[in-house]
C-alpha cells in the first residue's frame, strides 16, 4: 500500500551557486561517495532526499547523512539508509521505497514513493 509520494525539483545552477557560496554544505548534505559527483548529479540526489522527506510526511528523525543515494549494478537508484533515518523508516511501517530522478536542461527532478506491506523494510545498509 502506498503510505506516502514525493518529489522535487532543483535548478542546478542555483544549486551550484549555493555548493561554491557554502561548501560545508557538501559535507552537511552528502555522503562520501556522493561527495564525487558531479553537480548535476549532486542536485538530482538533493531532490532524491527532499523528495524522500516528502514522502515520509515530514523530517522528524531523518538526517541528510544518513541518507545515500546509491545504485543497483543495473544503474538503478536506491536509497542506502543508515542509523536514525533507517530506524525512522521502519518505524513508520515502510518496507519499500521507489525512487527515480533525471536531470536536464538545467533541472533535477526526482520522485519518491514509500510503500508499506509485507516486504523486507530498507533497513539499516551501514
Amino acid at each position: 500500500m502506498i503510505v506516502g509520494i514525493g518529489v522535487d525539483l532543483v535548478d542546478v545552477p542555483r544549486f551550484e551557486e549555493h555548493l561554491a557560496r557554502t561548501p560545508r554544505l557538501l559535507l552537511r548534505l552528502f555522503g562520501p561517495a556522493e561527495r564525487l559527483l558531479k553537480p548535476r548529479s549532486l542536485a538530482a540526489r538533493y531532490a532524491a532526499k527532499e523528495a524522500l522527506i516528502k514522502a515520509l510526511g515530514g523530517s522528524d528523525g531523518v538526517h541528510w547523512t544518513d541518507i545515500e543515494v546509491a545504485s543497483e549494478p543495473s544503474g538503478r537508484p536506491v536509497f542506502a539508509l543508515r542509523g536514525e533515518t533507517a530506524r525512522t523508516v521502519a518505524a513508520r511501517g515502510i518496507t519499500a521505497l521507489h525512487l527515480s530522478m533525471s536531470h536536464d536542461a538545467g533541472l533535477a527532478t526526482a520522485y519518491v514513493i514509500a510503500e508499506a506491506g509485507t516486504q523486507t523494510p530498507p533497513g539499516d545498509t551501514a
